[in-house]
């Protein structure tokens, strides 16, 4: 595929990924809870994996396209190409659910932003840990991610079903951290809400959101290659 259809992909792909995640939690999160949040990221993933995954991959995270050029399947200038996509799709996405709140009279509040700490003061069933605990839980969330992302997706895996297992593996991981960070292991689906957000401590605490799941992605990068070297 040309780089311009690839980043086409990425673009349409995070977008629905931030529509789908973001704005059930946003717009429907009251009534769906937690789970619904967690299965609706995993369904959004799921979706985008048979949709554009024979175009691009279905990325739609920078930490996977970092994670996937560690480990020697994407170039650098496709990576580059892959993380603008993904952050404009996922500002396009949170800008929408943006004008959908104010045209309905309501205030975006923390949006479905992500945080640690006093940034989930007075919110019911968060926990409010400190910035080692966010970092710790990200990274180590990414990690897991990418493992399960490049195995699936590995040409000795059984093929059709990396969509299913990257999707269920993303909704695992949602049920797990939404109470800790609201579930980022995304730098794009992070900055776009973000910038929308009316939390004070939104984007000052993005910084964790964007070097700890980069940080998971390059070591699950390397770990992979390291445990299942291909043959010579």
């Amino acid at each position: 595929m040309k780089t311009e259809q690839k980043f086409a992909a990425e673009f349409i792909g995070t977008f629905l990924l931030v529509m789908g995640g973001c704005g059930t939690a946003v717009l429907a999160g009251h009534a769906v809870g937690f789970l619904g949040v967690a299965i609706a990221f995993g369904l959004s993933v799921v979706a985008m994996a048979y949709g554009i995954g024979h175009i691009s991959g279905a990325h739609l995270n920078p930490a996977v396209s970092v994670g996937v050029f560690v480990s020697g399947r994407m170039t650098g200038k496709d990576l580059g190409f892959y993380i603008v996509a993904q952050i404009l799709g996922g500002i396009l996405a949170a800008g929408i659910l943006a004008f959908i709140l104010k045209s309905s009279g309501l205030a975006l509040g923390t949006f479905a932003a992500n945080g640690y700490g006093e940034f989930f003061a007075g919110a019911a069933n968060y926990f409010q840990t400190n910035a080692a605990g966010a970092f710790v839980i990200e990274l180590v969330l990414t990690f897991i991610f990418l493992i399960v992302i490049l195995g699936a997706t590995d040409h000795r895996a059984p093929k059709g079903f990396a969509g299913i297992a990257i999707g269920l593996t993303l909704t695992l991981i949602h049920l797990i951290s939404i109470p800790v960070t609201n579930t980022s292991v995304n730098p794009a689906r992070s900055v776009s809400q973000a910038i929308f957000s009316e939390n004070a401590l939104a984007l000052p605490q993005l910084w964790l959101f964007i070097v700890a799941p980069v940080l998971g992605a390059i070591l699950a990068g390397i770990v992979y290659k390291w445990v299942a070297p291909e043959k010579k």
